[in-house]
């Protein structure tokens, strides 16, 4: 897609604030923005299938974006929610019955490049800033293993409370009762994050309210951030790891987990 210097200009500004890329020069930023195949897709359209996504570099600059499979009885459920940066790969599989897909929650803006393209124009950057890129990998995957693995024994408020903390993490905005998530998501949302039914979400968000650590605010959510986390033991410095860093913590959310 051919893009006018006004447009050019707005991905630029869009690309410089995402924290994957901020190890970029100015030069180089322009570089990418220019390279970039940059298409706009509406509200519930799909991006991008499986194989697209394991192909290439795909970069989400606008909106929020979802990555969905297929459940055990063939519904199609979200397991990831995304906000503006490195879209993650999900690797072809032997087995296609999952059926990754990358769809538009709102209205997105997408620019995607091949991986030849991308480490060509990033060659200059240190290979500890390139790692950052493909961390952003490693930090979805680790959330998805934390919210839905049987292994860990989670129950269904410490899971609905990690999933609060990702959210807030990536969609929130400070404010004085708490975080307010800038999107109003569903309940069905959360319970397709978490691996629950949405009347079972909702008697547990309602639990979160009655406890305090929860306010809505219409149809968005202001999450407690520091007493949610302290409801399900998981201690300040690493709730701010469940959003903030693509490194797993060294230790498991609660000691009981591997005991």
């Amino acid at each position: 897609m051919n893009e006018t210097p006004n447009f050019l200009g707005h991905d630029i500004e869009r690309l410089s604030r995402l924290e994957a890329l901020s190890w970029l020069s100015i030069q180089d930023m322009r570089l990418l923005a220019g390279a970039l195949a940059l298409d706009n897709f509406k509200q519930s359209s799909i991006i991008f299938s499986q194989v697209a996504l394991a192909s290439e570099a795909h970069i989400l600059l606008k909106g929020i974006a979802r990555i969905t499979c297929r459940s055990a009885s063939n519904k199609r459920v979200t397991v990831a929610l995304l906000a503006p940066g490195p879209i993650p790969q999900f690797p072809s599989l032997p087995l296609g019955r999952f059926g990754f897909r990358c769809e538009a929650y709102n209205d997105c803006r997408v620019g995607s490049l091949s991986w030849d393209d991308f480490n060509g124009i990033t060659e200059n950057g240190s290979a500890a800033a390139l790692k950052k890129f493909h961390e952003h990998d490693l930090q979805q995957w680790y959330r998805i293993l934390l919210r839905s693995s049987g292994l860990l024994h989670l129950d269904l408020y410490e899971r609905i409370g990690i999933a609060l903390l990702e959210l807030s993490s990536d969609f929130g905005i400070k404010e004085m009762r708490g975080t307010l998530l800038r999107a109003p998501f569903s309940h069905q949302d959360i319970a397709d994050l978490v691996g629950a039914s949405r009347p079972r979400v909702t008697e547990t968000l309602a639990r979160l309210e009655h406890e305090h650590l929860i306010v809505r605010q219409g149809r968005n959510l202001i999450v407690c951030v520091e007493q949610i986390g302290e409801a399900i033991a998981v201690p300040p410095t690493r709730v701010r790891e469940l959003g903030s860093s693509a490194n797993p913590p060294s230790k498991p959310v609660r000691e009981k987990i591997f005991a």
